[in-house]
């Protein structure tokens, strides 16, 4: 299974404020920059339990008909989220567990969402596609996107795309 993230950044790094607001971003994810595309390529998303907390307060839900598997140990209010076309689950367990029972359902890729989750899933090899946009601004705190490594995680770079809003958005592939 192919396991990619798509996620926007400020300069500094950070993925949210400490707040877990994002208001830094561009309001409805700004000019096309390949989102809807990534989108159209992926089966299945995965998301934390506090990334899901946030999208939640959205006006709409972001994901369309996606299947979206929310990962928690603790039980999740699905209540918010039932309207006709949605799928929403709940999952709990390691990275390679989420992954394999994924992969066995018939997942080819997914989207892994949202700062614990991309960093837990890293650590534990299962991301081989990055697609990072920074976002032109400063916020100089907040949640960073990736945490603390176990090791080096070499990267290849594939693509950087420069866009007339000031996004620059970097491709990478997971070197073996």
């Amino acid at each position: 299974m192919l396991a990619s993230t798509f996620v926007g950044i400020s300069v500094d790094g950070f993925i949210a404020r400490l707040n877990g607001e994002f208001d830094f971003l561009p309001a409805g994810g700004g000019e096309e920059h390949g989102y809807r595309e990534f989108m159209a390529s992926v089966d299945a998303l995965v998301i934390g339990r506090g990334t899901f907390e946030t999208v939640l307060k959205f006006e709409e839900w972001p994901y369309g008909d996606k299947r979206v598997v929310v990962l928690s140990t603790r039980p999740l209010d699905f209540s918010g989220v039932r309207r006709e076309g949605v799928r929403v689950e709940q999952m709990s367990g390691d990275p390679g567990g989420i992954a394999a029972r994924l992969e066995a359902q018939g997942v080819r890729h997914a989207y892994i969402d949202g700062g614990i989750t991309i960093q837990r899933f890293l650590r534990a090899g299962l991301i081989q596609r990055l697609i990072i946009t920074r976002v032109p601004v400063l916020i100089g705190t907040g949640i960073p996107l990736f945490g603390v490594v176990d090791a080096d995680v070499p990267l290849r770079h594939v693509a950087t795309r420069t866009y007339a809003s000031g996004l620059v958005q970097s491709e990478y592939a997971v070197a073996d």
